[in-house]
């Protein structure tokens, strides 16, 4: 039995450093408490690629230096976007008590009773050496672009899922080989399985995922690891190799609004025919998302905020409204109210006014028909148009300068002019005084 903490998902980043910094130091703490014999890493460290010199690399560092000195640290390759490939080597010569061993390519490890870290030279071993405290496959991401230059673009995600089934299958020997001499046997990987949640509880059932939970299991490792998806979920099969776990350790720290379920890192106990494990949390931001169907209730919101503390707590307000009403929303009053708040993100969804179009208006042959038709789809009342109108076809251009002159000298003219409901209309022959 070998007791194993599993962190992932870390995104150190310039944006999240001081979230993902504050749970994988909390994480680790605790890590150490329970004499955790190894720790595995599964994937997306970084949230982007780094800088050496850059605070969010630096304090990666720090962390991970600070676990090799209680234990063997392992690392594998997360998505290329958030980890470029080459990025995690520099782990490799960081000097601790313990090894690190960083994992970007597919391969076996040994994790020897001395301590150390003994990689196979192919894909996976063919013989397991003797003195091994456990037994890891490590199948970091896989490069996408890759598979697509061979197979074709259309053709990749199908091959990705098939080649990775059979690829898992593969491993099942050494496995049932490592079951019959009481080591361990644990599979790393970074990607996602059919079936799973999101963060923010959405099915993923595409067909472009990895993993199935069948192809994992037919590997026959006693536990498998993953990392990307940041919610924690578990999968469980009791076969003939044993009480075999799935989990995903879930991302250390909530960097996303909407995320749900604890964040945190999980500590195994692993044997050679069984795992489990139990999920530890950290201390994760609080996030609160405050919905208006349409423009924000400030009296609402104020209700909304007397009633909980937001100390510490991020907060997005979201409103809908029509276009015409954009400019009526005080931003500055809700940013006010919400004051106490560690973050605010205000976000306004704004509809779009549509035009409608009167059918078969242009194949009529006089104005006043169109504006009769133009009238009834819009829903408008078209008499005061009509009148104004008339006046218009009526009266020559040059009356209608000389109307307009007689006006600004005090004379009388014919106007025409917005009515009531906004549309326009004649309004009466008046005399200026």
């Amino acid at each position: 039995m070998i007791r194993i903490a599993h962190f992932s998902d870390l995104h150190y980043g310039h944006k999240t450093l001081a979230e993902a910094d504050r749970c994988f130091g909390d994480a680790i703490d605790r890590a150490i408490e329970a004499r955790v014999q190894a720790a595995v890493l599964s994937g997306d460290a970084t949230d982007h690629a780094l800088d050496l010199h850059a605070p969010a690399a630096l304090r990666l560092m720090v962390q991970v230096k600070r676990l090799a000195e209680h234990c063997p640290v392992l690392i594998l390759q997360g998505t290329f976007s958030h980890e470029p490939l080459g990025a995690l080597s520099a782990f490799r010569l960081l000097g601790a008590r313990h090894p690190i061993h960083v994992a970007d390519r597919i391969e076996q490890v040994v994790l020897s009773q001395e301590g150390q870290w003994l990689p196979s030279d192919a894909r996976r071993f063919d013989k397991l050496s003797g003195a091994a405290l456990a037994l890891f496959t490590c199948v970091p991401t896989v490069n996408k672009a890759v598979v697509a230059a061979t197979v074709g673009a259309t053709d990749a995600a199908a091959a990705v899922a098939e080649h990775l089934a059979a690829l898992l299958a593969g491993f099942a020997p050494i496995h049932r080989e490592a079951r019959t001499r009481d080591v361990p046997t644990v599979g790393v990987s970074h990607g996602t399985v059919f079936g799973c949640l999101s963060e923010h509880g959405v099915p993923m059932a595409g067909f472009d995922h990895e993993f199935t939970t069948g192809a994992l299991f037919a590997a026959e490792a006693t536990a498998f690891m993953l990392g990307h998806i940041h919610m924690h979920q578990a999968w469980t099969r009791e076969s003939g190799a044993g009480v075999q776990c799935i989990a995903y350790a879930g991302s250390v720290g909530r960097f996303h609004f909407g995320e749900q379920g604890d964040k945190g890192f999980l500590i195994w106990e692993v044997g050679a025919d069984a795992a489990s494990f139990e999920l530890h949390a950290t201390p994760a931001r609080r996030t609160m998302d405050i919905v208006f169907e349409g423009r924000p209730d400030l009296a609402a919101l104020k209700e909304a905020v007397a009633q909980q503390s937001l100390s510490g707590t991020s907060v997005r307000v979201r409103w809908t409204v029509a276009e015409e009403d954009k400019q009526a929303i005080d931003r500055a009053a809700i940013q006010a109210l919400l004051g106490e708040a560690a973050e605010v993100k205000l976000e306004g969804r704004i509809v779009p006014v549509l035009r409608t179009r009167a059918a078969g208006i242009s194949q009529l042959a006089g104005l006043a028909d169109k504006v009769r038709v133009w009238a009834q789809t819009t829903r408008c009342n078209p008499e005061p148009l009509l009148a104004c109108l008339g006046r218009l076809m009526s009266v020559s251009p040059e009356d209608i300068a000389q109307a307009i002159l007689q006006d600004s000298n005090g004379g009388s003219a014919l106007v025409c002019g917005p009515a009531s409901d906004g549309h326009c209309a004649v309004l009466s022959e008046r005399t200026c005084a």
